[in-house]
């Protein structure tokens, strides 16, 4: 059994634990909000892109986009899937719901585990993806930030450029964890490439916001590849952040449900301490009353005895 030194030192660690939840819940939510606000402000920018590439598109009404497809030597791996996961713990399901939605489309559309390129992202996936059988040919950290996110997606964007360029791959997909309330996400799938036609068709049919169609004194080509670079930034950028929210929320659940356990370990705690507390003091009460009362007979004794 405890002695009560031994349970002052373990109330003391488990307050001191209970300190580092709360610090660690406030920087989840802080961090929740700023990955919420850089989603919000890819919207203008993504709105940009896009009536940039509806502009070309009606100035070139038969053009048809279509996806490179490029010969290899050898068997081509003709899908590249990016997996975007966490490098820290405490994030409840997420590496598995990315996992599981990347499992499921790949079982849909009947792929070859050996005909996949993966580029996983955050520790934690890595390793299950490995474990699983996927063949990962590039691994990166997540960002701690987002003036961390930039970097990593040109990384990607040089990874994807290698793939459709040298390795003759189609198909992009991008697999992450999306938010879909406070405190919980679910896993999320967005093919990069190729374009979505019937989205591109459908910037072509757009009316333009104004009477006139804007001028632009670039080459055709090359600007419509920039803008499509542009469309990829975007939609990278987006992933990370989406996904970033997401594990901090269901970091802020899990530091909910542990706060919540350190209270109640502390409430047993100390409801130990009070009642050892009360015993030693019952105690204590106890000898010196059984000390007076030996006193009491003592000098009793001595008044009886003869002189």
């Amino acid at each position: 059994m405890l002695g009560i030194e031994s349970l002052k030192r373990k109330i003391q660690s488990t307050q001191d634990l209970g300190s580092v939840v709360k610090t660690m819940k406030a920087l989840a939510a802080v961090n929740i909000r700023q990955y919420e606000r850089a989603v919000k402000s890819l919207a203008d920018y993504n709105h940009n892109v896009e009536l940039g590439l509806m502009a070309l598109l009606k100035s070139r009404p038969g053009y048809v986009v279509g996806a490179r497809k490029l010969r290899h030597r050898g068997q081509p791996l003709l899908t590249g899937a990016v997996f975007f996961g966490s490098d820290q713990g405490m994030c409840g399901p997420l590496n598995e719901q990315v996992f599981q939605k990347g499992k499921d489309l790949i079982q849909s559309i009947d792929i070859n585990k050996e005909d996949i390129a993966v580029l996983a992202l955050g520790e934690r996936l890595y390793y299950q993806l490995q474990d699983a059988g996927y063949m990962v040919e590039e691994y990166l950290s997540m960002p701690g930030s987002v003036s961390g996110i930039t970097s990593k997606v040109q990384d990607i964007l040089l990874n994807i450029e290698a793939w459709t360029e040298k390795r003759g791959i189609s198909r992009v997909y991008l697999f992450y964890s999306k938010m879909v309330s406070a405190q919980t996400g679910q896993g999320h799938v967005v093919r990069l490439l190729p374009l979505d036609q019937y989205w591109l068709s459908d910037l072509r049919k757009t009316r333009w916001p104004t009477r006139n169609l804007p001028m632009f004194t670039m080459d055709f080509d090359p600007l419509f590849s920039a803008l499509i670079n542009q469309y990829l930034f975007v939609s990278l950028f987006r992933a990370f952040a989406e996904s970033l929210a997401s594990e901090n929320a269901q970091r802020l659940a899990s530091m909910q449900g542990a706060g919540k356990n350190i209270e109640e370990r502390l409430g047993e705690l100390n409801t130990m301490f009070h009642q050892m507390r009360q015993m030693s003091i019952t105690e204590e009460l106890l000898d010196i009353v059984s000390g007076f009362e030996a006193l009491e007979q003592a000098e009793k004794r001595q008044d009886t005895a003869p002189a």
